[in-house]
């Protein structure tokens, strides 16, 4: 009885790590399964961005088909009040554009500013918060990083102005099912 009380953190603390290592390993499982083969193209999908968990998730309806793991802006906390603040917006989003980029794979060029980030950059004026001259910034999109730096997604390096960094392979992956319908939601 005495050696099981004087070990019983250890043992606690080793089932923890075993059930954390089966999740990971069961969440490296359904990662590594190409979006191509668990959705057939052209079925429209929705995205929401998650900043607090760090992902991207492709839903078909109301069904999560993969999740991706994403960085943001410097700021990945606060929401995009001003350009240069380094921050990533929040809000429901469309497409704007998307194209090949020469330094990150792809480029999904979202709708910020929208009415809403209007709204919250007057706000911010008017209370003081960012100065009187500040502008709003634009060119926000989801895009794959520099060649040779996809651990800064793994490590969750915060590299970006503001838009949403996902490694190539990802970025190649969801780019062919993303389109002017989508929406993408971003949220804290």
């Amino acid at each position: 009885m005495l050696f099981f009380k004087k070990h019983l953190s250890l043992f606690i603390l080793l089932f923890v790590a075993l059930i954390l290592i089966i999740g990971w390993q069961q969440y490296r499982k359904t990662t590594a399964i190409p979006l191509q083969k668990l959705l057939p193209k052209g079925t429209p999908v929705a995205i929401l961005i998650d900043k607090s968990n760090y992902t991207l998730q492709v839903y078909a309806g109301d069904t999560l088909v993969k999740s991706y793991p994403v960085v943001f802006g410097g700021n990945p906390v606060d929401d995009k009040l001003r350009e240069g603040d380094q921050c990533t917006p929040e809000g429901n989003f469309k497409i704007n554009s998307k194209y090949p980029h020469k330094k990150w794979s792809k480029f999904i060029w979202l709708n910020y500013p929208t009415t809403d980030s209007w709204r919250k950059h007057r706000l911010a004026k008017k209370e003081g918060r960012i100065s009187k001259n500040a502008k709003i910034g634009g060119q926000i999109g989801i895009h794959g990083v520099p060649k040779g730096t996809d651990f800064m997604i793994e490590t969750r390096i915060n590299w970006t102005l503001g838009c949403i960094s996902l490694t190539n392979k990802d970025i190649n992956e969801i780019y062919p099912y993303i389109d002017k319908k989508t929406p993408i939601k971003i949220q804290k």
